[in-house]
């Protein structure tokens, strides 16, 4: 069994809503030179992710519970349990708590 890392608390990430919590899975050790990150991420009711790009490497989320307004580039949807996007190389995305609890999902950033 992993041991838990320390949880990392972001004020206004990527110049987002709030704070959120990442509690990273694997250590940089675990996660080599293929990825950035492999994280749980707690975004609470009214906090956000602000639209960032990606260079040299692209992230996935997949959202465990909750509801959340995704930008991709110069698109939004909505998102729930069960749903995942990709943002690539070279583009922008983003993600926004837009229900009455948390919004959580895991994070994946692969390197490209």
């Amino acid at each position: 069994m992993l041991p838990k890392l320390e949880p990392i608390i972001m004020e206004h990430a990527n110049g987002g809503k709030g704070h959120l919590v990442i509690e990273p899975i694997l250590s940089k050790e675990q996660l080599g030179d293929k990825c950035r990150l492999y994280a749980h991420v707690i975004i609470p009711k009214g906090c956000s992710m602000g639209v960032h790009q990606h260079k040299g490497d692209g992230e996935c989320y997949y959202i465990l519970s909750g509801k959340g307004l995704y930008t991709d580039d110069d698109k939004t949807y909505e998102m729930g349990p069960g749903d995942a996007a990709y943002c690539y190389s070279g583009h922008f995305h983003g993600i926004e708590n837009i229900g009455d609890e948390d919004l959580v999902l895991m994070g994946l950033i692969i390197y490209k």
